[in-house]
């Protein structure tokens, strides 16, 4: 007896101990972003977004800082220079981030100053304080934590050639450049990630007056296509991804803003026909504050029968502020998919493009075209379609429509078309077929075999096609880029981490083409989409400007290689948090996006 009781206290004793030291680790929360090897952004409030307060930085530990604060007497000892110092953030930080970002960790909270909360914290049950040590690049008591790891490491450094890339001059400086120090839109990156035809800094690249004055501009340099268009009752909003190399959830755009301003004007309703909802908060806020003041909120959305496949995951949360909602799980067949992205409000303004309601898509890291429509004429015909999609009737189930589908709005003919019931592609197809100077394509894929002969077709008759693809899509069962290039076809596939998800045509200074079907069978025959067909020489113009910026910023031996969508061709693609390419590997897991040592 007296050993069984001496034995239940021992075990008592022991949980107890073991409940002191694990008792001062908190829930489990994400690491969204990587500062350094040592200051990390963990997702307290759970918005994925970097607040303040949410600054964590390792408990007695630091690391080689992008602000050069810490390592000075180190690199004095060894002999390194300024740049090393960077090049050996930058590799502390592709660490920090193959090791924590976007995994959950556990937290034990230290301490507290202005710029972060001081922590440990716990990967797996692992320090990670001592695996930052025996790494080379954690640095304690003024000592390196592992000094054969940290010699490696500088000798991996040594090779990685970074620069200082300043999007808005285009230009790529060393790391000690003072023109580099003072650009404000800047990234840091291998030089082999930089695009072929970025300038060097004329000061720290030592370049010579003559043949400075002598460099062929950026295609791009006085190009300033305007990314908000108004005519009228109609409005366009473009995204330019080359400013944009990080996707987030801060509602910043003025497409956003814009969507948030319209559902908080909204006086009756608002029926929503999307793809799919990533959680915006601003977005999130504004619908849930217009349910409580008692907007009628109706929601259609794509859904896969099996819930681990559908691809949004924040569709619940509209789902628990409407009123009605449907989706096309039960009628799904042949992997067809609700691909629509419009909003109604009040039954008079329509929103619609190829914008899906995501972080990345709202946050303008991907390339989309957004139109907002004030007709009650045209919004009548989107209720119309809507009606049928709420009532379950998807894809093949819907009618055609007996309304018009032709408008005069201002200085615009507005042509409405949804798929699969109107066939969309006869109508592109029989405006390539008129055109008579050029057809310009930033689109997101060419699958579909009518519209591809088309476009070669007008190649053969000397119009002047050009198009630019996701690099993606080069991999896309029945792409026909390669049908396309051999044919004669000027054909780019983009090198930046943002998808190209726009699905446009622009054709002879006179009609824009845009929505959320893409150019292909599915999107043509079997999705459920809506296209706009607009006759507006101003609206066409801006737009065959703005694709000529997109043409001069790709390299032109995209026109005959493709870049990996998840790798040092694509800019930003390396740094960005995103699994560009679908692989289930980020950044610097992607073999795309590992130094070569």
């Amino acid at each position: 007896m007296k050993n069984r009781i001496f034995t239940v206290t021992f075990l008592i004793f022991i949980l107890s101990v073991f409940a002191v030291i694990v008792s001062g680790y908190k829930n489990k929360y994400e690491v969204i972003d990587i500062l350094s090897a040592d200051k990390i952004i963990l997702d307290f409030n759970k918005n994925r977004i970097a607040d303040n307060g949410e600054t964590v930085c390792i408990n007695g530990i630091s690391s080689f800082e992008k602000e050069l604060q810490n390592g000075d007497e180190i690199f004095k000892k060894f002999k390194l220079s300024y740049t090393d110092k960077i090049d050996l953030w930058y590799l502390g930080r592709e660490y920090a981030q193959k090791q924590l970002l976007n995994k959950k960790i556990s937290y034990k909270y230290i301490s507290e100053n202005s710029s972060c909360k001081t922590a440990q914290i716990k990967i797996d049950g692992t320090d990670y304080g001592n695996l930052l040590l025996n790494s080379g690049y954690g640095i304690k008591n003024g000592e390196i934590g592992n000094i054969e790891k940290f010699k490696q490491n500088v000798g991996i450094s040594k090779k990685l050639n970074l620069v200082v890339l300043n999007h808005h001059s285009n230009k790529y400086h060393t790391l000690d450049c003072e023109y580099g120090k003072m650009a404000h839109d800047k990234i840091i990156i291998p030089f082999k990630q930089l695009p072929k035809d970025m300038h060097p800094c004329h000061f720290c690249h030592k370049i010579k007056d003559k043949k400075h004055k002598t460099e062929t501009k950026h295609p791009i340099t006085g190009i300033s296509p305007a990314l908000k268009l108004f005519g009228g009752d109609i409005a366009l909003y473009k995204f330019d991804y080359t400013k944009q190399l990080k996707p987030n959830s801060n509602c910043s755009t003025d497409v956003c803003k814009l969507i948030v301003n319209e559902i908080n004007n909204a006086k009756q309703s608002i029926d929503i026909a999307i793809y799919g909802y990533d959680d915006v908060p601003a977005i999130t806020s504004a619908l849930s504050k217009a349910h409580k003041n008692g907007i009628i909120i109706r929601f259609v959305y794509d859904e896969d029968p099996d819930p681990l496949k559908t691809f949004y995951k924040g569709n619940d949360i509209i789902k628990n502020l409407s009123n009605e909602s449907n989706s096309d799980r039960v009628t799904q067949d042949g992997g067809k998919i609700m691909h629509n992205k419009f909003l109604i409000f009040d039954r008079q303004k329509v929103i619609t493009g190829s914008m899906n309601f995501s972080k990345s898509g709202l946050s303008g890291y991907d390339v989309n075209d957004v139109a907002i429509i004030n007709s009650p004429e045209i919004a009548k015909l989107y209720e119309a379609e809507f009606e049928q999609l709420l009532n379950g009737k998807f894809h093949s189930a819907k009618i055609k429509h007996n309304l018009p589908n032709k408008f005069i709005l201002g200085s615009s003919e507005i042509e409405v078309y949804f798929s699969p019931q109107d066939k969309s592609s006869k109508r592109i197809i029989e405006l390539i077929n008129n055109a008579k100077n050029y057809i310009y394509a930033p689109t997101f894929l060419i699958t579909h075999k009518d519209i591809t002969d088309a476009l070669i077709k007008a190649k053969k008759r000397n119009i002047d096609v050009k198009i630019i693809i996701d690099a993606n899509s080069v991999n896309t069962r029945n792409t026909k880029h390669k049908l396309l290039r051999e044919n004669g076809v000027l054909l780019k596939a983009e090198n930046y981490a943002g998808k190209l998800h726009s699905k446009t045509i622009i054709i002879d200074d006179e009609y824009l083409i845009i929505g959320s079907m893409n150019f292909s069978n599915s999107g043509d025959n079997k999705n459920d989409e809506n296209m706009l067909v607009i006759k507006n020489p101003n609206f066409a113009k801006n737009y065959k400007q703005f694709f000529l910026y997109l043409w001069g910023i790709i390299p032109d031996k995209y026109l005959k290689y493709s870049p990996k969508a998840e790798s040092f061709d694509s800019i930003g693609s390396c740094n960005d948090g995103v699994d560009n390419n679908f692989d289930e590997k980020i950044d610097s897991e992607d073999d795309g996006c590992k130094i070569r040592k």
